[in-house]
């Protein structure tokens, strides 16, 4: 490994690009004050996607991560320190929390004070630094100046002279002059040195220094999300990709017994490819005291004036965090008071992640980082297929593909393309949830064979009595519509308490009951609940369109983000959207179907003489093209093409040119003796007399007509 070559970075060299401050490798040789080592890392619980590898090469068909965002240059710390220090007179707040009034203003004509008690509680206060430049702390860190000022203080710059002056960041730890106070809180802190995450500031160390404690940490030279943020809203793919980042760290963090607590945009920073979360101050262990920890306002969850910090109030500050980065005009806080979400976040899915995260109930939010971080996965690979126009399909931890693609039929009746929407098959179609892989009768389940739903239900009574067993049979219920269903679903809430597959489960139930309305609002739960996850989208759709309202936005949706839910495509073809259809793919073993409805769509439209020649030879070629169709229905879907192109020709004059429609010279005679041809074929195979001598009659009334 070599170390990076820019002034004050502590990175390595790996592929040519720094791992800390993302430029490119110089063969100039290294500064006398650039370090001689740099600290090692143990691998971490949680992975990380801002590789410290990564060169920023093009990932075809691998969702984006921020290491495919342009490289944010590193900041020369030296440039960074501020020439005169002082925190502006608006800002100055009593430090007690039960207080929080203004203290240090001026009054009649005279500054105010930077050192003082507050005139309302008493309450000690300091906003002038403790440490100035070439101050040693320690005996081991060169001060150089203030960085900014925080909740519990100036911010310091400094060199490590025992490291060959690496850089590093001084923060307050306590202000206090107790000396038993500060000396508990400095051990109570030490499990921040063990912290060890690519995504989190490094902690190296607590020093003193006349009374004052301070946390040594790593020097992070990029640009912070706030600072991004003030130049106006990032876009939703951007600040996704900085979520996951910081749900990675959360996740890490939580894993080990930490809470972070003050998530905002102002502690997380961007250098080269990678985030980092830089301010650990407000960190404690799971079950700390209620209001032991440092929070923002409009950033926090409600319930901490109560109740200790948590993983639910930690993803809170989340998706607070994501919406002030993403969502035009919104500001966390009005006067002291935390602002609510916009009803309208700027993309579906992403209102109803922010939405779940910040449920007034901590119960009803995501209960794990891996978890919000499954969801926002999903929310992601939306907004980057929309903003791309290439699908980003992914395989669900929840939910089992598509079944089979419902809606596909051609309809019996002149004018229209599609059968309406049968319920009872749109229930024996949705993807079904994945069985929990740890329950007992997990590999019983996935081998049974029945091939109907009565044969499944008895193979599911012969097992043992689990979670899951319970749930198939269940589902089966509902998708039978079987009255017992009710029962049962009510008999599993009480031992399966707040499981949304029961939800989903009452949502088929409705389906196939014929109360789409009710499915409606099932299955917008489910949603809500998972909202990153296809499956409870299409289930909406279908939901949608049996009840008789706007559905395509659904699929359009999801077809944009993955071509493998076929049931979406037809889903916006019955919308009037039929060309779509073309970008079934030709693997998928509903493009013959496909193919299919977009001739016969040609011909079922209700004014014909608006049709272009091009057109009608358009569809008799596609039925023609298609290999794989059954000879019988190719002869109808042909016959059909003609019968629409005669009907043509009576309006309009036959094209000119040699043109020739399935075989056969557009023109009146040519095409009624190919007509005939094939209702004659079709005669000779019908499977009864009535269908055979139908046949033949227009057969009969569809040949050329001679004088003979």
């Amino acid at each position: 490994m070599t170390r990076c070559a820019q002034p004050g970075c502590t990175g390595t060299i790996e592929e040519g690009y720094c791992d800390q401050c993302g430029n490119a490798a110089s063969p100039s040789p290294l500064p006398p004050s650039a370090p001689s080592s740099v600290p090692l890392h143990t691998q971490p619980v949680s992975r990380s996607m801002s590789s410290p590898l990564s060169s920023g090469r093009s990932r075809a068909g691998v969702l984006a991560t921020i290491a495919d965002l342009p490289s944010v240059p590193y900041r020369d710390p030296s440039t960074a320190v501020m020439a005169n220090p002082e925190v502006p007179e608006e800002k100055r707040h009593c430090a007690n929390p039960d207080c929080g009034k203004p203290v240090g203003r001026s009054r009649e004509g005279r500054p105010g004070l930077t050192d003082g008690f507050c005139p309302h509680c008493r309450t000690q206060f300091s906003f002038a630094p403790k440490l100035a430049k070439d101050d040693l702390v320690a005996g081991q860190y060169r001060v150089l100046g203030c960085l900014a000022h925080g909740g519990l203080g100036w911010i310091y710059l400094a060199s490590d002279e025992n490291l060959d002056g690496r850089w590093v960041v001084l923060k307050g730890l306590l202000n206090t002059m107790d000396a038993e106070a500060l000396a508990a809180a400095e051990a109570e802190r030490k499990f921040l040195t063990t912290v060890d995450h690519p995504n989190i500031v490094k902690i190296f160390n607590f020093q003193r220094s006349a009374g004052l404690g301070y946390i040594v940490m790593e020097y992070v030279g990029g640009q912070s999300l706030h600072e991004l943020r003030r130049q106006g809203p990032l876009p939703l793919r951007e600040a996704l990709m900085y979520g996951r980042e910081i749900l990675h760290a959360f996740g890490y963090l939580h894993e080990n017994g930490l809470v972070y607590c003050d998530l905002k945009p102002a502690n997380v920073i961007r250098v080269g490819r990678r985030l980092k979360l830089i301010d650990l101050g407000a960190v404690q262990p799971f079950g700390s005291p209620v209001g032991s920890s440092w929070v923002t306002v409009g950033y926090h969850a409600p319930e901490l004036e109560t109740q200790p910090s948590s993983i639910a109030s930690d993803l809170y500050t989340v998706a607070r965090t994501l919406a002030v980065l993403a969502i035009q005009g919104f500001s966390p806080a009005s006067g002291g008071v935390a602002s609510p979400l916009p009803a309208d976040c700027g993309h579906p899915s992403f209102t109803r992640l922010l939405r779940k995260a910040t449920a007034a109930n901590p119960a009803d939010r995501f209960q794990s980082a891996w978890e919000m971080e499954e969801q926002l996965v999903g929310v992601l690979r939306e907004v980057s297929a929309l903003e791309s126009g290439v699908p980003h399909p992914a395989l669900s931890t929840l939910f089992g593909p598509e079944r089979t693609a419902v809606g596909t039929a051609l309809s019996q009746r002149d004018g229209e393309v599609f059968e309406p929407l049968d319920p009872m098959a749109v229930a024996r179609a949705l993807p079904v949830p994945l069985v929990d892989p740890t329950d007992p009768a997990a590999g019983a389940l996935a081998g049974l064979l029945g091939r109907d739903g009565k044969e499944l239900l008895d193979q599911v009574a012969a097992m043992p009595a689990t979670p899951e067993t319970k749930l198939m049979r269940v589902r089966l219920l509902a998708e039978s519509g079987a009255a017992e269903t009710p029962v049962a679903l009510n008999e599993l809430d009480r031992e399966l308490p707040r499981d949304w597959r029961l939800t989903w489960y009452r949502g088929v139930l409705a389906l196939t009951t014929g109360q789409a309305d009710q499915a409606v609002s099932l299955f917008e739960a489910c949603l809500s609940h998972l909202p990153g996850e296809t499956a409870p989208k299409l289930a909406l759709a279908f939901a949608l369109e049996c009840a008789g309202k706007p559905a395509a936005p659904w699929y359009d949706l999801i077809w944009r983000t993955d071509h493998t839910y076929v049931s979406a495509a037809f889903g916006l073809a019955r919308t009037g959207r039929i060309d779509v259809l073309d970008e079934v793919p030709a693997s998928s073993v509903y493009r013959v179907a496909a193919q299919v409805a977009l001739a016969a769509s040609v011909v079922r439209r209700a004014d014909l003489s608006v049709l272009r020649p091009d057109e009608l030879v358009g569809a008799a070629d596609r039925v023609a093209n298609q290999a794989d169709l059954d000879p019988r229905r190719r002869d109808l879907l042909t016959a059909e093409v003609l019968g629409g192109a005669l009907a043509w020709l009576d309006d309009n004059p036959p094209p000119q040119g040699s043109v020739r429609l399935a075989d056969a010279p557009f023109t009146e005679p040519g095409l009624r003796k190919r007509l005939e041809s094939i209702y004659r074929r079709l005669a000779v195979a019908a499977e009864t007399r009535q269908e055979r001598h139908a046949l033949i009659d227009q057969a009969n009334a569809v040949r050329p007509r001679t004088w003979l």
